[in-house]
């Protein structure tokens, strides 16, 4: 069994098929246009005439250069793309350049320098650029001549035993609990209202009532710090006015005895 292939269709319209050219199809000649940036620059354009001759860039023949690069910009301008200033400055150039070697120079003068040494500058410093970017570009890139590595693998996870829990670690739990309930544990705390001035009239009371009172007999422990701090200023400022007065036994470290002063008492 012999099977026929059928041919082709050149094309689809309106869901009709066709296989023959049109006789009547007219195509425009700027219907298709290709258009190639082959060159960054002008200097790149020179640069790439000067080494597809194999000429030395120290001693470039303006002359036959100049005549290929204008060429050059003569094809472009034919395929209509938009020439850069830059191409129509370095052609200017270049014809300067070969204007200037074409004149006759003076022998008597000393020997002038080469018209072509700063595009010879030029021409050097951008194949150096050039050559650098090329180098960088031949580096080893990631995710273009390398790609990273990712391994995926699903491993069944082993069982694990279930840890025993004895009486030790119930109790340490327990702690644990009992130390943030003291976390929310609350008090309220109330402002004494001490005063010296009461606290002197009760001292003045005390040493008018009993003749020598300890000294130790004045403070109230229960009273806190606060209280016994109150008690001492009292004491002190009755001091300061000698409405009290401090006495002490022969013996050494005897206990001190408090007594309302002598001239309270007379009067």
């Amino acid at each position: 069994m012999h099977v026929i292939q059928k041919e082709m269709p050149l094309a689809v319209v309106r869901g009709e098929q066709v296989i023959t050219m049109p006789e009547d199809l007219y195509i425009p000649p700027d219907a298709l246009e290709v258009f190639l940036e082959a060159f960054e620059g002008p200097l790149d354009l020179l640069l790439y005439l000067i080494r597809r001759q194999h000429f030395d860039v120290c001693n470039i023949p303006i002359a036959h250069i100049t005549e290929q690069y204008v060429a050059y910009v003569e094809l472009m301008k034919e395929f209509k793309l938009d020439l850069a200033a830059e191409y129509l400055l370095m052609a200017a150039m270049l014809a300067e350049i070969k204007s200037r070697l074409l004149l006759p120079r003076h022998t008597e003068v000393e020997e002038e320098d080469d018209p072509r040494a700063q595009l010879m500058r030029q021409l050097q410093e951008y194949e150096q650029c050039k050559q650098a970017a090329a180098d960088l570009d031949a580096l080893p890139r990631l995710e273009r001549d390398h790609c990273l590595v990712q391994t995926a693998a699903d491993f069944p996870k082993a069982p694990r035993p279930l840890p025993e829990v004895g009486l030790r670690e119930l109790l340490l739990a327990f702690q644990g609990v009992l130390k943030r309930a003291d976390m929310f544990s609350h008090h309220e705390i109330r402002r004494e209202h001490l005063s010296i001035r009461e606290r002197m009239t009760m001292v003045l009371s005390t040493v008018q009532l009993q003749q020598f009172v300890p000294f130790e007999n004045l403070f109230r422990l229960e009273e806190g710090r606060r209280g016994v701090v109150v008690t001492l200023m009292a004491v002190l400022e009755l001091l300061k006015a000698h409405l009290i007065d401090v006495t002490q036994g022969d013996e050494a470290y005897a206990p001190l005895y408090i007594r309302a002063a002598v001239a309270s008492l007379e009067d």
